[in-house]
């Protein structure tokens, strides 16, 4: 029998980091069913005694003491919360305290620091980052592709799009991406307009039984997902990246998470926002 637990993410700011770190934890708990929720800005003793409420009410519904993971940043606000029959992670307590005795320099215990406008530069270039990769989706735009940190390229579906919007959310890097179509297969050789930018592209590939299933849902019944129709253009799009000397992912199994690091590594790609 699965055994199931609710978990919270709580937290005086948005929730994000409460979330990614929490679900870190999570994913090592392979026989547990999680039914997560989050509940951000808990910046008062009010929205405190809610949240206490809250998790005592689903303390009771029979699944076991819910599971707390807390970034709250007022004392006064987590001692509240903390009162709940709950498994209480404290990520704050966890991970300040040791770092404030190891610089011997108290933390400022600013809420909302890490997901905010405050640093307007950076923020600034996250936005920045968004518009390019929009303006530069799919081939739309060939001014400006200088200014891209990278370039990728591959079959249509092959999952150049989100992978290019998560580069330019999560790290700041402008990312272009760009199809390869059959006629670039026939020509043998890379648009023009990426002959120039070389250095900056880096392919994607996909299995053609995956490119299959995920074309057939847009278009069914057309060419254009026909499996024959799939397993030439990825192989010809693969023949076209070797002979061009282009680095290259497959996507079938792996997160955008994991491609998008890959391809910062690969390419020396310093992250530009945190």
């Amino acid at each position: 029998m699965t055994q199931r637990r609710t978990v919270f993410f709580v937290s005086d700011g948005t929730g994000i980091t409460a979330q990614m770190l929490g679900h870190s934890l999570l994913t090592q708990f392979e026989g547990v069913e999680f039914n997560q929720v989050t509940l951000p800005f808990v910046d008062s003793a009010e929205k405190a005694e809610e949240c206490l409420a809250r998790i005592h009410a689903e303390s009771i519904n029979g699944n076991g003491p819910p599971v707390v993971f807390s970034t709250l940043v007022n004392q006064d606000v987590r001692e509240v919360v903390r009162k709940a029959p709950a498994l209480f992670v404290d990520f704050f307590e966890t991970f300040i305290d040791p770092l404030e005795a190891g610089l011997g320099v108290k933390s400022s215990h600013t809420i909302g620091r890490s997901h905010s406008a405050m640093d307007k530069k950076e923020y600034q270039q996250r936005i920045e980052a968004i518009n390019f990769a929009m303006a530069h989706d799919d081939g739309a735009s060939h001014r400006e592709l200088s200014q891209a940190d990278v370039i990728l390229i591959g079959v249509s579906r092959s999952g150049k799009t989100p992978t290019s919007l998560y580069l330019a959310l999560q790290f700041g890097v402008k990312a272009a991406n760009y199809p390869l179509i059959p006629e670039d297969f026939h020509r043998g050789k890379l648009p023009e307009a990426l002959r120039l930018t070389k250095t900056k592209l880096y392919g994607l590939t996909i299995a053609p039984e995956r490119l299959h299933e995920i074309r057939k849902e847009r278009r069914p019944g057309s060419q254009y997902a026909d499996l024959g129709n799939c397993r030439f253009e990825v192989d010809q799009a693969e023949l076209l990246m070797r002979r061009e000397g282009i680095r290259s992912i497959n996507s079938t199994s792996k997160s955008i998470e994991e491609i998008a690091t890959t391809i910062l590594r690969e390419l020396k790609i310093s992250r530009q926002v945190y």
